[in-house]
């Protein structure tokens, strides 16, 4: 299915949309603590939203440690979006920003390959068919949730000859 993709700016107003669009995705986002703190980044974060058929369908939520590397703190597209090439046309906005602000590295962190998921498994696979390779595999988020280090090397928007 074809759709028209929006990639914009969240509007204050629409922090409650992203996180509903969280809340519909338990297989992914189900810890109750991490979905309110994340409804908090959303609004201090850089956020982009993607529009499809006059909805959001989807959002990704940037926190820019220093200025050299940023990671995707959040991204979430609605389920009945998914393979439609919503999650590709945020990064590739994002990347676009990013690059123009000479930022060099992009990260992010997701369940790590040692806990067995079948939804964590397609997450893996996207990240790495938009260019991302695992870096490192830790026990930031505990022993029960493995998290795995993902990074992209931003190919720089003036290079030199």
């Amino acid at each position: 299915m074809s759709h028209s993709i929006l990639i914009r700016p969240l509007a204050a107003a629409e922090a409650t949309t992203c996180e509903t669009i969280l809340r519909s995705l338990p297989n992914w986002f189900g810890i109750e603590d991490a979905i309110v703190q994340y409804g908090h980044d959303i609004k201090s974060m850089d956020t982009y939203i993607a529009e499809a058929d006059g909805r959001i369908v989807g959002f990704l939520t940037l926190n820019q440690h220093n200025p050299y590397t940023a990671e995707i703190h959040i991204i979430a597209v609605r389920e009945d979006y998914h393979r439609c090439g919503i999650g590709r046309n945020l990064v590739k906005h994002v990347e676009q920003s990013l690059r123009s602000r000479s930022v060099e590295y992009l990260t992010v962190k997701t369940l790590g390959p040692s806990k067995p998921s079948i939804h964590y498994d397609r997450t893996r696979d996207f990240y790495m068919a938009v260019g991302f390779r695992p870096m490192e595999e830790t026990n930031l988020w505990g022993e029960e949730n493995p998290c795995l280090i993902m990074v992209k090397r931003l190919p720089c928007e003036h290079s030199a000859s």
